[in-house]
């Protein structure tokens, strides 16, 4: 039964706010969630995960130092570039290699004189 003083506010219009300043909080200062997970048969160890969780802003994890996702080519198109540039470049030292070989392979041999 609901008294005629008490009625609940409707979903929406406070919770928005303290969501938001919750969010804002989290990604400012960052979170850290940790918890391991072991099996174990008759105290013999058969599996381990370990789960660990940063929730931060961008800016907050780089002043963490934690920037894995700019080396990532599957995350970053700049990585796939660099990726991409450096299978190139030993690409083409491999058929430089392979090109010097064939030169070599193809010029006779001169027969020395006795």
């Amino acid at each position: 039964m609901t008294t005629p003083g008490r009625i609940p506010e409707p979903y929406g219009q406070g919770g928005s706010a303290n969501l938001a300043d919750i969010l804002e909080r989290v990604l400012d200062k960052g979170i850290v969630i940790a918890g391991d997970i072991r099996i174990n048969l008759l105290d013999i160890e058969l599996l381990t995960i370990k789960l660990r969780l940063i929730v931060a802003s961008v800016d907050k994890a780089k002043e963490m130092g934690i920037d894995w996702w700019e080396d990532d080519p599957a995350l970053s198109s700049r990585a796939h570039h660099n990726q991409l540039a450096r299978e190139n470049a030993e690409l083409r030292a491999h058929l430089a290699e392979m090109e010097q070989l064939e030169q070599g392979r193809a010029q006779p041999k001169e027969e020395e004189a006795p």
